[in-house]
Order: C-alpha cells, then sequence, then structure tokens
C-alpha cells in the first residue's frame, strides 16, 4: 500500500468488505483459501482506496464527527432489544476511530405518544443520520417525512415501512416469516382445529411488524383455502398485566373446546407459555419470536414448540456500518437486507446459541 494508507488497518478493510480479518490477510499475501465472492469484495474495496488513496486517512484524520441517533425501545434486561442495543454498542466500539458517535434514544413500544415525543427531541438537534425501528407505522410516517425535508439521511432496523427513500433496511421479512409460521402451523391440522393468535395491547398504534407477520399468517390461509377448515380465534393481552392475561386465556378455553395451537407475532411467547402451564395445557402447539432468555427456557422444556430468530445484533450492527459506507466512504450498499429467518426447536436450540461463526 502507498504511504497515503498507512493508517489503513486489516480490520478497517475487513469492515468494508463484510469479511474476516483473516480473509483479508490471506488476500493481500494470496496464500489459502478464499472464496470468489469474498475475495472480489476484498479486491474491490483496495481498488476503490488506491483510486482515491486519501479516503481513509481523511476521515481517520477528520475532526468532524459524525453523530447517528439510534432509536429503538426501552427494554429489561433478556429481551429483545437488549440484543440491538449491544449491537449499537459493538458498532460505536469499532467505528469510534472513524470519529462515529452512536446516541441512543429510548420510547416506549406500548405508547406511541412516546414514540413522538422521542423523535420531536430528534428534530430539534437534527443529527448526521438517524437509524429506527418503525414500530409505529403513521407515527414514523411523520417522522421520516420531516427527516427527508432536512435531507437527514435514515435507516430501518427490524421492520421496514416500504415506498420511503431509506438507505437500507436490515431484518427479517416479516410477511414471509408469518408466512411460513401459518405454513408450520396449520398445514397438519385436522378440519374444525381452534387457533389462538395473541397480540399486545398498545396505545394508539398497532405494531409495524406484528401487522405485517399477520398478514402474511392469513395470506398462507387464504392461498390454501383454510377459512372454512380452521377457527382463527384473536386474543388481545394487555403489556403489564399477567393475572388478567391469565384470566383472559382462561374464559378462552373454557369457552373452546378443540383449540390445538396458539401463536403470538411479538418477542414475549413466555408470557404465554407460563400461562399454558399454569392451565395445565401442555399437549398444544405454541410458536412465537426471538431468542429471548426465557423463550429458551420454554423451547427447551418444550412448552414452546417453535421460535423464529432472526439476529437482532448483527441487524444493528451492520446498519451503522452500511451508514458509514454510504456517508463517508461514498460506497454502494444493498438497501434491502433479509436476514435469514432461523426456524428453532428443542432438537436444534443447543447447536445455535454454542455457535460462534466468528471462530
Amino acid at each position: 500500500m502507498t504511504d497515503s494508507n498507512h493508517k489503513i488497518r486489516i480490520k478497517d478493510i475487513a469492515l468494508l468488505a463484510g469479511v474476516s480479518e483473516g480473509t483479508v490477510d490471506r488476500v493481500l499475501h494470496n496464500r489459502g483459501d478464499v472464496s470468489v465472492k469474498s475475495r472480489e469484495a476484498v479486491t474491490k474495496v483496495l481498488e476503490e482506496m488506491n483510486y482515491s488513496p486519501n479516503l481513509f486517512a481523511r476521515s481517520l484524520a477528520s475532526k468532524k464527527n459524525f453523530r447517528f441517533v439510534c432509536l429503538i425501545p426501552s427494554y429489561q434486561p433478556g429481551e429483545y432489544w437488549e440484543s440491538v442495543d449491544k449491537g449499537f454498542n459493538q458498532a460505536a466500539q469499532e467505528f469510534l476511530h472513524h470519529n462515529i458517535i452512536i446516541e441512543k434514544k429510548f420510547f416506549n413500544q406500548f405508547d406511541n405518544q412516546s414514540f413522538v415525543t422521542v423523535t420531536e427531541e430528534v428534530l430539534q438537534d437534527l443529527p448526521d443520520a438517524v437509524i429506527l425501528s418503525p414500530i409505529f407505522r403513521n407515527e414514523s410516517i411523520w417522522f421520516i417525512e420531516k427527516l427527508q425535508e432536512t435531507e437527514t439521511p435514515f435507516s430501518f432496523i427490524d421492520s421496514l415501512i416500504e415506498d420511503m427513500t431509506y438507505n437500507t433496511y436490515y431484518g427479517q421479512n416479516s410477511f414471509q416469516s408469518g408466512y411460513i409460521a401459518a405454513k408450520m402451523l396449520l398445514s397438519s391440522m385436522s378440519e374444525g382445529s381452534q387457533i389462538v393468535i395473541i397480540r399486545t395491547k398498545r396505545k394508539g398504534s398497532v405494531s409495524n411488524q406484528t401487522l405485517s407477520r399477520n398478514k402474511g399468517f392469513f395470506q398462507f390461509v387464504d392461498d390454501n383455502k383454510l377459512q372454512d377448515k380452521v377457527q382463527i380465534i384473536s386474543v388481545e393481552f394487555s403489556s403489564n398485566d399477567e393475572a388478567g392475561n391469565l384470566e383472559i386465556l382462561r374464559g378462552i378455553f373454557e369457552n373452546n373446546q378443540n383449540i390445538k395451537a396458539l401463536i403470538t407475532f411479538n418477542s414475549k411467547v413466555y408470557r404465554l407459555a407460563a400461562h399454558l402451564d399454569t392451565l395445565g395445557k401442555m399437549n398444544l402447539r405454541l410458536i412465537g419470536y426471538d431468542l429471548l432468555d426465557e423463550n429458551v427456557k420454554y423451547l427447551k422444556m418444550g412448552t414452546i414448540n417453535l421460535l423464529f430468530a432472526q439476529r437482532p445484533d448483527k441487524q444493528a450492527y451492520l446498519s451503522v456500518r452500511d451508514m458509514c459506507r454510504k456517508l463517508i466512504f461514498r460506497q454502494e450498499i444493498n438497501r434491502i437486507n433479509y436476514v435469514p429467518i432461523d426456524i428453532l426447536m428443542k432438537e436444534n436450540i443447543e447447536d445455535y446459541l454454542r455457535f460462534n461463526e466468528n471462530n
């Protein structure tokens, strides 16, 4: 490399190319096996640096700080959004030498006014970029329109609002995950079976992601003409009254004698699992989302049959990485990035949890 690139580290090249440091080292020294895709990614980064030899050094030496504001729900230890927060923390640490400052704003995911209040604060002191989870669809659209007026770039994480000029989206294909959930839940159901769908009450608006998963679920029902074969029972839980939720569920079972399965499209399926244990309903199929510690516990016990996972920490980290690529290095990035829909059960959860892809 030229002297003008003396500050570039293998770690920096790896980040930009989206590969491991070991892969970069093998490409640089032309040794070992490297896939064609990885080699092309590294070569592309190296070529861009050669064509603009001061680009990387300039970002390191610049006195400008790039402030990225990340809007996500507040959480309790062990909940889904803790993993997202950890991903942002990792990105903040790794991109610090590029003068990236990560500022996190938290809102109550069950209260749309909490989200509005936080977005108004952001608009009062505009950052260089915004990464947000658009849980409340209408309120998010209002906020995005304000960002567009000021030409503030933004990216989506966890759920997506189409027809917006966002930089990137990292998250599950929510519609497709709902479709797959229905396929796995309903394909072997006998005629006359009752299926309970649990959603959590939110103040002011339904979760954007929940809506998308729900649409995917019912698309499978429509595609396979199951409307007359199974009965769908929709139930609304409180976000903070588990005693009341238990009584709601007890009433559902008392009034419906052929319930075969239950599903919830949010990450707190463990609440449902705990209530089924209390009610002695252990022979039902139960599906939920995300690898919360409590969810995993009930999956291992067999109360939960399937969990859909979506790598939330990587969503956060990669959103920051791509915002850096776009704003600082002027690189092309993929706009839509669907993370794998990982389907986990009692038999494969241990291997999934133990595996470290960085080894």
